[in-house]
């Protein structure tokens, strides 16, 4: 590892003002600053069958953790088409109302045919349901015809997303966005799906759960439900693709094994040249140590709800976190809206980080010596004339108080990592960039505030992304691609035994160079 051209700084100076949890950072290309807006896209209420709480019961959670935005994803089925998606709204509308500092999102979690779920979301407006509920009775997995094929199933995703994109286009919603949940847990998100769904419509089907939520899965028993984390503890069925190794079934520190591996799944797609950005959430159904339960005497089937929580002496040991106590998406949006952060998402200023490990990711790319502000940010491109130099410029906040574990985490190692855009695959279910490494690592002094670094990446000679992942350094080994790609890598996670507070890590969307 190496420690090239950074520094430390010692004080932390003025905080801006503003709303709390606005942090300023560099322009998004066309010289508006950008605020990080924390969020989570995957929460559920008591309209899912294995749901507690009511949507007051979670945004309330949301603002007191500190978020900005989420998103209520009831699982997609018959009785959420056909009861829930109308009768969650006037919940979320209170919600909004009660709570105006979050921002709430209507939306729902897909079943996608031939596939693992994902987030679908709309912005608010008057057509926010009728397009939800068109969308889940005609494309979720659960109403797919016995006689459906894989491939038939596949085609009416890709179809369910051009819908998305078509509702857009005809303005009666102002966006759409897809994200994939979980998609390594059951080995059923094939690569050749990730690349159809995204070349379907790239302004709706943005990404997937770099991390899936259910994070606290692993806490050892009795004080834990003594799983997996993020519920990663299944093997492959006939159903799942064939291609992907036993490693592909387990969370590697927390994060999701596409995501985990350089220049595996993830850099794939991101050597395409196209973007597929990662977000980190809650998967909130029951969370550890509460005491609610569902309402004794409900029928989801009948009423697609269960009754409204109520007391138990007895604690729960499940493996959720309430949204925004661990997992968190950081978007960085021009202004403190329902449209901003859904394009901030969209244009992949994103970072995500676990228990608090970092409080802010600054990262830009520039010719080097150019003022700050001057080059692409987070999911951005910087196109230069070939042979001219460029540069890193990044600008890390570390926390100065405790996460809601009651500790003050500490960061210890960012990772650089570069890979070569090598143009669309030639084989659809490719899931290796063997261009793709770690190039260097910067070292963090235990006590800094800040980690500063101006980090020279060399002269543009062929189009390449970079993108950087952190650590608290408690548990690392070499990637899976071996010790020349990734030397100092996650983990694999231990089945029954794994405290998600003692293995943080932050990762960030990538930015682009490209030679003119």
């Amino acid at each position: 590892m190496s420690q090239n051209q950074h520094g430390h700084d010692q004080d932390e100076g003025p905080r801006p003002a503003g709303r709390p949890g606005f942090r300023h950072s560099a322009a998004p290309g066309d010289g508006r600053a950008v605020r990080w807006l924390a969020g989570d896209h995957h929460v559920h209420t008591l309209y899912s069958a294995d749901g507690v709480y009511r949507v007051i019961d979670q945004a309330r959670h949301a603002r007191a953790y500190g978020l900005d935005w989420l998103v209520i994803t009831d699982h997609g089925g018959p009785q959420h088409s056909r009861i829930g998606v109308d009768a969650v709204h006037p919940e979320i509308v209170a919600a909004r109302a009660e709570l105006p500092d979050l921002l709430v999102f209507q939306g729902l979690e897909w079943n996608i045919p031939n596939a693992e779920h994902g987030t679908v979301f709309v912005s608010p407006g008057p057509n926010e349901v009728t397009v939800l509920k068109e969308f889940e009775r005609v494309y979720d997995g659960s109403r797919m015809p016995a006689t459906h094929t894989a491939e038939e199933n596949e085609a009416r995703a890709v179809a369910g997303i051009a819908y998305l994109g078509g509702q857009v286009r005809q303005r009666h919603v102002d966006a759409a966005l897809m994200l994939a949940n979980h998609p390594s847990h059951r080995g059923l998100d094939s690569p050749h799906e990730l690349r159809a769904w995204r070349d379907a419509d790239p302004s709706v089907a943005i990404g997937m759960e770099g991390a899936p939520g259910h994070q606290a899965g692993g806490i050892p028993k009795p004080h834990g439900f003594g799983g997996a984390r993020g519920y990663y503890y299944l093997k492959p069925t006939a159903a799942s693709f064939p291609g992907f190794p036993l490693d592909a079934y387990r969370s590697w520190g927390g994060f999701d094994w596409m995501t985990s591996t350089v220049g595996g799944l993830w850099d794939s797609l991101l050597a395409e040249g196209r973007p597929w950005w990662i977000t980190a959430n809650s998967d909130a159904h029951a969370v550890h140590l509460d005491h609610a339960r569902p309402g004794p005497g409900s029928d989801f089937a009948a009423n697609g709800r269960n009754d409204d929580p109520v007391y138990s002496p007895q604690p729960v040991v499940d493996g959720d976190f309430w949204p925004g106590f661990y997992s968190r998406t950081h978007v960085g949006a021009t202004e403190f809206g329902y449209r901003a952060v859904m394009d901030g998402l969209r244009s992949g200023r994103v970072w995500v980080d676990h228990g608090g490990l970092v409080d802010s990711v600054d990262a830009q790319v520039r010719v080097a010596g150019s003022p700050p502000g001057a080059g692409a940010v987070l999911g951005g491109t910087l196109t230069v004339r070939r042979g001219t130099p460029v540069e890193l410029a990044l600008e890390i906040t570390l926390p100065t108080t405790p996460n809601w574990a009651q500790f003050v985490p500490g960061l210890a190692r960012v990772d650089l990592i570069r890979g070569a855009v090598t143009g669309p695959a030639a084989d659809r279910d490719s899931f290796i960039a063997p261009r793709t490494r770690v190039v260097t690592s910067f070292e963090v002094r235990p006590g800094d505030r800040k980690l500063s670094v101006r980090f020279d990446l060399g002269r543009v000679d062929e189009p390449y992304y970079v993108r950087l992942r952190g650590t608290d350094g408690n548990r690392s080994r070499p990637g899976l691609l071996g010790a020349d790609i990734d030397p100092c890598g996650p983990a694999m996670d231990v089945d029954g035994d794994q405290d998600p507070w003692t293995d943080l890590w932050f990762y960030a969307n990538p930015i682009w160079v490209f030679p003119e």
